[in-house]
């Protein structure tokens, strides 16, 4: 996800070059919900993940 959001920017980036405004906001707007929903997956799989490693090594012992 984090990489369809750089890919976005790159777009915006060469759209501002050649003139395309509208379409270069709208690929940045793109990329910072991609890159916000990039985060927020991760923040969710790592609590997830402690979680699931707390009670792996609690069955363990």
């Amino acid at each position: 996800m984090i990489r369809l959001a750089i890919i976005s920017l790159i777009i915006a980036a060469v759209a501002a070059l050649l003139g395309f405004g509208g379409v270069a906001g709208t690929f940045v707007g793109i990329a910072k919900i991609l890159f916000f929903a990039a985060i927020a997956l991760f923040a969710i799989f790592l609590v997830l993940g402690l979680l699931a490693g707390k009670s792996v090594s609690k069955a363990i012992d």
